[in-house]
C-alpha cells in the first residue's frame, strides 16, 4: 500500500501566516512525520484525513485519490477510509466505551443493522482487552484504556490508512514506554498501515519506520529505517 501526499496551504490568522508545503511517498507500513511543534504535522495529517483543504496539490492513498486540486476531487472525510486518532482522542463523554467504537460505523451507533454492527464492535472490544469496561464512560477508565478504545473506533471501520496524531503525548513515560510496544505489536498483527506524528525522538526510535522530518511546513529530512 502506498502513501503520496504533495499539499500546499497557506494559513493565516490576524496578520500572521504560515506556509505548508509538503511533499512525500511512502510504501512502509509505520509512517512517522517528526518534528517540533509548529512544523506543520497536525497540518499534514488533517490534509490527509479531509479536515482541512489544501490549497494546491494531491492525497492519494493506496492508488485512490482522496483529493486533488487540478482534477476537482475532494471527497469527505466519511469516503476517505481513513481512520483518524486525535491527541486527546476525542472520545463522546456520554457514551459507553462499547457505543464510542461503534460510533464510527456508518449511520452511526442508531444504524438498524445492529447485530452486525455489535459483532463487529465487539471483535475490537475482545481485540483491545476493553471486555470489563465496555459498558463503562469514558471518564471511568485510564488513559490507557481511552487510547485503546480511541484506536478501536479508527480501526472498525477498517480503513485503508491509520492516522494517529500524538498518541502517546497525554501519557505518562512509564505507560508511554507499554502503548509504544502495543502499538506496534498491533501494527504487526493486523498488517496496519499507519502514520503517526510526534515531536519526541523516542517515539521516532521505538516505531522504527519511515521517518519524515518536517520544519517550519517543510520536509527536510527523511529515512526509511
Amino acid at each position: 500500500m502506498s502513501v503520496d501526499v504533495s499539499i500546499r496551504k497557506v494559513l493565516r490568522s490576524g496578520d500572521r501566516h504560515f506556509e505548508l508545503d509538503v511533499t512525500f511517498a511512502s510504501n512502509h507500513r509505520r509512517i512517522v512525520l517528526f518534528g517540533h511543534s509548529g512544523a506543520g504535522k497536525s497540518q499534514t495529517l488533517r490534509a490527509m484525513a479531509g479536515l482541512l483543504t489544501p490549497d494546491a496539490g494531491h492525497v492519494r492513498v493506496d492508488g485512490a485519490t482522496l483529493f486533488d486540486a487540478s482534477a476537482g476531487v475532494n471527497l469527505p472525510p466519511r469516503e476517505r477510509g481513513v481512520g483518524y486518532v486525535f491527541q486527546d482522542y476525542a472520545l463522546f463523554p456520554h457514551l459507553t466505551v462499547a457505543q464510542n467504537i461503534g460510533f464510527a460505523l456508518e449511520g452511526g451507533w442508531l444504524n438498524p443493522r445492529r447485530r452486525a454492527r455489535g459483532e463487529r464492535v465487539r471483535r475490537w472490544i475482545d481485540m483491545f482487552e476493553l471486555g470489563p469496561v465496555a459498558e463503562s464512560h469514558p471518564s471511568r477508565i485510564s488513559g490507557g484504556q481511552r487510547q485503546r478504545v480511541a484506536l478501536a473506533r479508527a480501526l472498525v471501520a477498517e480503513p485503508r490508512l491509520v492516522l494517529l496524531d500524538e498518541p502517546f503525548a497525554a501519557l505518562d513515560p512509564a505507560l508511554r514506554a507499554r502503548m509504544r510496544s502495543e502499538l506496534c505489536a498491533l501494527q504487526a498483527r493486523l498488517d496496519l498501515q499507519m502514520l503517526v506524528i510526534t515531536h519526541d525522538p523516542a517515539d521516532v526510535e521505538a516505531l522504527d519506520g519511515h521517518t519524515i522530518e518536517l520544519r517550519d511546513g517543510r520536509v527536510v529530512t527523511t529515512a526509511r529505517l
